[in-house]
């Protein structure tokens, strides 16, 4: 999980300035800036937007820890290929990409994740993921978990056994054919997917073994946020 504290406190030491300087530059009083570098409040949307167009600052770093800290240091991507010592210009790879919602709300019914298509990514946004085969895409529709993932945010999806899940681990699941992402947490032989959401209607979707119709498809690595 990223460390939204660090990240931030690493964008104002790579600024050159001041905390509260830097703060003004986006239209921060020195209170309101301290509180998101502190970690006491929820860091919205409209302050990643100004720095991105403020400092450059790459949206990405904000939700996957390997995302390089500049927008240019996407645009100017270098990767070595081992064989020959070549330098390649912005590597992409191509992915799996389901056109269907995965639903960060009341589940949805998906009838099947047979009608694939192919999806291009820099592989600079991926960081240590890019090129993983088993990589699967999907967009998010809902809001029960939008204080981490926004409506129609972009999700990558890698497979992964139930026994090799952490408490806190985001998935995506399925209930017979109800497909949902949510934050997963073990407690004894109870499975809980836990809605992290600004509406506190949602709430937790609870199963006990058996788990009969219970399918894991994956842990989600990486989210691409829109910002419009």
């Amino acid at each position: 999980m990223v460390d939204i504290s660090t990240i931030l406190k690493e964008i104002v030491a790579k600024s050159g300035m001041e905390q509260e300087k830097f703060g003004e530059t986006i239209g921060l009083k020195k209170a309101a800036f301290n509180n998101y570098v502190q970690g006491r409040r929820e860091l919205p949307k409209s302050v990643i937007t100004k720095m991105m167009e403020v400092h450059n600052i790459n949206p990405a770093v904000f939700f996957d820890k390997d995302a390089p800290l500049y927008i240019r240091d996407i645009n100017d991507s270098r990767k070595i290929n081992s064989s020959n010592n070549l330098i390649s210009v912005q590597s992409t790879s191509e992915y799996t990409y389901f056109p269907v919602h995965a639903s960060a709300g009341p589940p949805i019914r998906i009838d099947s994740l047979t009608d694939a298509e192919t999806i291009t990514i820099p592989d600079a946004v991926l960081g240590r993921h890019a090129g993983d085969e088993e990589l699967f895409f999907m967009r998010v529709n809902g809001d029960s978990m939008n204080k981490v993932i926004p409506h129609q945010s972009l999700i990558g999806v890698k497979p992964i056994q139930i026994n090799e899940l952490k408490d806190e681990d985001i998935i995506v699941y399925s209930d017979g054919y109800n497909y949902s992402v949510k934050r997963f947490y073990r407690d004894g032989d109870r499975l809980i997917f836990r809605p992290e959401s600004y509406d506190t209607s949602f709430t937790d979707y609870t199963v006990s073994e058996p788990y009969e119709d219970l399918r894991l498809h994956g842990k989600v690595v990486i989210y691409i946020v829109n910002l419009d």
